[in-house]
This record gives structure tokens, sequence and C-alpha cells, in this order.
């Protein structure tokens, strides 16, 4: 059985035992025949609130937040359609705000490939500096007393428009909705408080769950906070087109795009497998293996105690190297190590959430990477090369006894498994 798996900016053609393996994946939703009309008359048309253009007047300052590079939303579609229903405001009043959270800050060239030239010439830009004081604007604390920082340019905007894709999220339960607030302009120390290891450890943080997750739930309060936002979120195929819109209200209109994405995500299984195969479904969110933990989560999840699980994450830009998840995976000798540190009271490291999670996933079942990382890289992040999925799957099979059975995740996290 021959099976593409989603890997970079195209396929891996992997050959797979017939009758021994089941391949998982979203149900197809076909992209809509229409997209800037639907995005437009959900503008028009929004869920809980008054259409886009009641929201404005003149002289608003409006801020539209924007998923960063390592986000398979199709900005250089969606901003423009957005940008082009509100050509009656002055260009100057509009900001454009990164959503990046703690990544890293996106070039003017990946700006231009994500927003188009033209809007980067045009428009005031910006990346979101998660650690810059004079940025941030404090509303209240966390739950633990940590003060909740939000953008400034979000928070002092007369209107405030989110956008981004809704799609299955490890420990957050889905993406889009407030998470393009928090964490996605929020001051560092708070999106490590939300991300403490108390919170990623709690059961109900976890894929298709929103509702009593401790994370995603401090991510409404916190958003709504900063008061009443305008959402416009998408829905995807495997192929990027948008298959729905979810206009308006920045929980009811998410609440309704989880619901859409949920019909087409989950995907139920008898019985646990003894290997998982999973891709992070390629790039963008392939890019390095800091993201490729959110494939290991959803393979984690249909796999035997003991099992193996092959990850086929790009990584072209590495894990990436000198990030405080690189140093964090080196300071230790082992998983278990990382754990016990996490578990150290008054230890916090950025990026620790990714390291929790791996080292969690890590006490299930043996982790194995097919990546384009040097093998020294992947062993230092405690993980295992692979430089062949087939012969690996086949030789593991052939240990395990003719009853063994393999499971893939052609697109990763896009797909939630659950057991029957």
């Amino acid at each position: 059985m021959n099976v593409n798996l989603a890997y970079g900016q195209g396929h891996l053609a992997v050959d797979f035992p017939d009758g021994r393996t089941t391949v998982i994946e979203p149900s197809h939703t076909p992209g809509l025949a229409d997209e800037e009309s639907a995005v437009l008359a959900a503008l028009q048309n929004p869920i809980g609130a008054r259409p886009l253009h009641e929201w404005i007047k003149p002289e608003d300052r409006v801020c539209i937040v924007f998923t960063d590079i390592t986000r398979a939303t199709p900005n250089e579609r969606l901003i423009p359609w957005l940008l082009e229903h509100l050509a009656h405001l002055p260009r100057e009043n509009i900001t454009l705000l990164n959503s990046l959270g703690t990544h890293r800050p996106n070039t003017r060239a990946e700006l231009e490939k994500m927003l188009t030239s033209e809007i980067v010439a045009d428009y005031r830009v910006i990346n979101h500096e998660s650690e810059n004081p004079a940025d941030l604007v404090q509303l209240g604390t966390t739950r633990d007393g940590t003060p909740a920082l939000i953008n400034c340019h979000l928070v002092n905007a007369d209107v405030r428009i989110v956008t981004g894709f809704i799609e299955p999220h490890f420990f957050a339960g889905f993406s889009g909705g407030p998470k393009g607030i928090m964490p996605g302009v929020a001051g560092l120390e708070t999106v490590m408080s939300n991300h403490g290891a108390k919170n990623i450890g709690d059961p109900k943080s976890a894929f298709g769950i929103t509702i009593s997750n401790p994370i995603w739930e401090e991510m409404r309060d916190i958003a709504l906070r900063v008061g009443p936002s305008f959402l416009l979120n998408v829905s995807l195929n495997e192929a990027r087109q948008i298959t729905g819109v979810f206009a308006g209200d920045l929980i009811a209109a998410h609440k309704a795009g989880i619901e859409f994405v949920r019909q087409s995500a989950m995907q139920k299984v008898k019985a646990p497998f003894e290997i998982v195969v999973t891709t992070n479904s390629g790039y963008p969110l392939d890019m390095n293996l800091y993201q490729g933990v959110k494939g290991m989560s959803a393979a984690a999840r249909v796999i035997q105690p003991g099992g193996t699980l092959i990850l086929a994450c790009e990584c072209r830009e590495g894990l990436p190297a000198g990030s405080p998840l690189d140093k964090l995976l080196r300071s230790a000798a082992s998983p278990e190590e990382i754990l016990a540190m996490l578990a150290t009271p008054g230890f916090v490291s950025p990026e620790q959430w990714q390291a929790q999670i791996q080292s969690l996933i890590q006490r299930r079942a043996s982790v194995l990477v097919y990546s384009s990382l040097p093998d020294e890289i992947i062993r230092a992040a405690h993980l295992t090369p692979c430089h062949d999925i087939s012969r690996t799957v086949s030789e593991r099979l052939s240990q395990l006894g003719p009853d063994a059975r393999v499971a893939v995740l052609p697109q990763g996290p896009l797909t939630i498994p659950y057991l029957a």
C-alpha cells in the first residue's frame, strides 16, 4: 500500500504492508466555489455580531491580527479581501499585527510572501514582540497571579479584527478564536504562565477540548478583557482551500467553526496500534522540530504503550538551533530528567511546554524522526533518527509478529484520532 505523507511543500511516497495498515485522515471537505464571495458574505452576515462595517467609524483606529509564517492561514488571500472591504478607511488608520506569540519575528520577505508585497508597502505591518515591555499593556493577571500582558496596538485600537484558521490543537483544543490574542499577541511571561507544567499536564488540555480545558479557558478570559473583537476565521482542507468562513463574535463564531472542523477532523478507531506513522501536515507546520511535537501528539492518542511512533517532519529551519527548546533539551540527559526539572518548584523555561509534551509521549512510546536534520541534532533532542520509514515499519512488524498493526496519519495533527 502506497501512502503519500505530507512533507515540506510536497509529499513522501511510502510503501506500507497491505492488510496490516490503517490510514487515518480527515474526511475530505471540498473547497468553496467562490472563496472571496464567501468571505465578504460572512463579514456582512456575521455570527452573533453586527456586520463589520457597522463596527467602524471613519476616524477609528483599526488593528488586524494575522497569523505568522508557521501557520497555514491563506493570508495572501484573506487579508487583501478584508482590506478591500475596508477600503473606505484611511490606510494610516489600519495596523496589521503579526501574532507571533513567542515565535521568531518574520522577515520583510516573509511578510511580503504572506500578505503580498503591495500590502507590506502600503500598510503599517508590525511583528508582535513578546519580550518588549514598551509594546505590552497589563489586563489583570493569569490564574496564578502572573501579569496578563497584551500588545498595546491591539488593546488601544478602536476596532479589533482577529483573523486566522481553525484546526485541532494539541493542548488548546482548537486553534483560532481567542488564541489569536492569547498567546498570539501576549507577553512571554503571560504565555509561560498559561502554558505552565500544571496546565500542560491537565488531562483536559488536549486535542478537541475547549470548555473545561484550563489553557483554553484562560486564553478566552484574557482575550475578552481586551474588549470586543471581530473574528474572521476560516477552515481549510489538505489543499489549503477554504472550506468554511466563520466571522463575527470572537467566541460565538469560533464555536461554530470548531463544530464544523470537528466533523471532518475527529476519526474513531477501534483499538490502539503497535506502530503509528504521522506527519506534521507539511509546510509550514513542519518547518521545525518545535512544531513537530503536534504531529507526535496526534499519533500518541492511538498508540499502544511501548509502541513505536515515527514522525515525518522536514524541519527546514532545524529545531531551531539555539532556541529555548533546543537549550532545554540539551540541558538534560533524558526525557525523564526534563520532566523532573519541570516538576521542580520555581523552575520555568521558555518553550518548556513542547519539551514536556514530547517527554510525556516518550513515556508511552519510542519516537523516531524522519527529517532533513543531521542525526546528531535529532539525538540531542532525545529522539531517534529514521532514514527509511518503509523499512523501519517492516522491521518492527516482523519483530512484533503477525498480529501487529500500523496506523498512518498522512495529514498529522489535522486529524484527531480517538479510541472508541
